[in-house]
């Protein structure tokens, strides 16, 4: 089993993120499971999703405290919230971020890092506003290429079942991300 933990702030789409990505897994003809965790309820508030994939029926139904990978929709999230805890040995971390994963290497040593300017492609393609791009289903792009979890073909048929509302911007988006993701580094 692959269990994902999504770290966001209300608003950005952390929640609708994992939903698409389970509803994508499901079309690669995986099971797939996925939740939040609310704290806060209120725009800007910390925000967790989680995601399990697997080739088999999922049973489960606890939080995820053990991720094999992290995805972070906003980077200051990393010097506020404990991200890291739980994360598996080796494993990777997905992160909106300008920044190369090398500027990570010390917050994140043991870990392998990839970064994409999801926030950017996010604004480019009309997602949101520039104070406040909605970033998951750029996120999502990125993470059908590092995570290797999902085809891009059923990720793009998940967003536009999902996000009716400028479907095809929220999938350019996806694609430009999985394009521009970097390349994931290990420290």
């Amino acid at each position: 089993m692959i269990e994902v933990r999504f770290h966001g702030r209300g608003g950005q789409g952390t929640v609708v993120a994992s939903k698409i990505m389970a509803n994508a897994v499901f079309l690669d003809g995986k099971y797939s499971q996925s939740f939040p965790a609310f704290g806060v309820e209120r725009r800007g508030a910390p925000v967790t999703a989680f995601l399990r994939v697997d080739s088999a029926p999922i049973r489960l139904r606890t939080e995820i405290y053990e991720p094999d990978y992290l995805v972070i929709l906003d980077p200051i999230l990393i010097e506020q919230v404990p991200v890291t805890r739980g994360l598996k040995p080796d494993g990777i971390i997905l992160i909106n971020s300008n920044k190369p994963p090398e500027e990570y290497r010390q917050t994140f040593e043991g870990f392998r890092v990839a970064t994409v300017q999801a926030s950017l492609i996010a604004f480019q393609h009309h997602l949101g506003s520039s104070q406040s791009p909605i970033v998951n289903t750029a996120i999502l792009g990125a993470v059908a290429k590092a995570l290797g979890i999902v085809t891009m073909d059923n990720l793009v048929k998940a967003i536009k079942d999902e996000v009716p509302v400028h479907a095809e911007n929220n999938a350019e988006a996806a694609k430009e991300a999985y394009l521009s993701v970097s390349k994931v580094s290990a420290f």
